[in-house]
């Protein structure tokens, strides 16, 4: 008896009962597939003959892709891409097809510099996305990888600020009763950041102001990464690898080491990957070779000189 308890402590989805079996409804990928590009071609008046003269690909195979069944390689999706003037994307559309309005939006800000990109980016969320300004510097959110303070400096920020301090991580594991380390053993990624999103959400609904630290992959999720910028005003904690390396060892934590020679060369990879992620913070502060009190007076001062000065003065008194 004892044996099946901890079984199903160690597995929460195990029961006495089989899982049902549920068929799935989701719509077949290659007939989604097939049917994008047999709109794609009939849009532009195109026969399957031309289509496969100027894409190279047999009439035959492409009769085969139409109707679902041909089992298409990223060569031939580029090759039929091109031919149809489209992007792959466009293609691997899941769902029904966008409206004119939005192919044509997309089409206009593809255009738009960098710059310009965000300042879209900002009246679009001011203007349609019920954003308020004065409550997003409300909520301050640090980003950035394992290492770099978030936790330490959030603590003291906070403090400092009189605002709640709140760890994402944490939350997490306290919502689904599992360590981290099991929730990707039992759930998987995908579980992971249902988890993820949902607790984001639960405190943005709860908490009208807080320093939150975040996990250091947040920012590989889209629409996740996407929510934080646009509710909370956002501070990439910055270091090098290795000091990041350092930290981590200097708290405890040997499993970036542990049976990894390449680790430094891992941390230095996906530091280099999520760079451009990070860089979408409203703030940077490097925290390499700085102690606790300098960095939080760093950025002490850094928030002072942004339009979320006004909104921590009336917080903090």
């Amino acid at each position: 008896m004892k044996k099946a308890a901890a079984r199903t402590a160690r597995n929460p989805n195990r029961s006495g009962k089989r899982a049902v079996q549920t068929k799935s409804t989701a719509p077949d990928p290659l007939k989604l597939l097939g049917d994008r590009v047999r709109q794609a071609r009939a849009r532009r008046g195109m026969t399957r003959k031309q289509l496969a003269r100027d894409s190279g690909v047999s009439e035959r195979y492409l009769a085969q892709i139409e109707g679902g069944k041909g089992n298409i390689s990223v060569l031939v999706l580029r090759l039929l891409a091109k031919a149809l003037n489209v992007s792959i994307d466009a293609l691997l559309l899941e769902g029904s097809e966008p409206p004119v309005e939005f192919v044509h939006t997309v089409e206009f800000l593809r255009r738009l510099s960098i710059d310009d990109l965000k300042l879209a980016r900002q009246m679009l969320l001011y203007q349609f996305g019920g954003v308020d300004p004065a409550a997003r510097h409300r909520r301050i959110a640090l980003i950035g990888l394992r290492g770099a303070g978030k936790s330490t400096l959030g603590a003291a920020l906070a403090e400092r600020l009189e605002m709640p301090f709140l760890e994402l991580d944490r939350l997490i594991e306290q919502t689904s009763g599992l360590t981290l380390d099991l929730i990707f053993d039992f759930h998987g990624q995908a579980g992971f950041r249902q988890l993820e999103r949902q607790c984001l959400e639960d405190v943005l609904q709860r908490r009208p102001c807080f320093v939150l630290a975040t996990g250091g992959s947040l920012v590989s999720e889209p629409g996740t990464f996407e929510r934080l910028l646009s509710t909370c005003f956002t501070v990439w904690l910055r270091a090098s690898p290795e000091e990041h390396m350092q930290r981590v060892i200097a708290q405890g934590d040997m499993r970036p080491m542990a049976n990894n020679r390449d680790a430094m060369s891992d941390l230095k990879r996906i530091l280099g990957e999520r760079e451009v992620l990070y860089s979408k913070a409203d703030l940077q502060l490097n925290t390499a070779t700085r102690s606790l009190e300098e960095s939080l007076e760093m950025l002490i001062q850094a928030l002072r000189e942004t339009p979320v000065r006004e909104s921590l003065a009336v917080v903090s008194h």
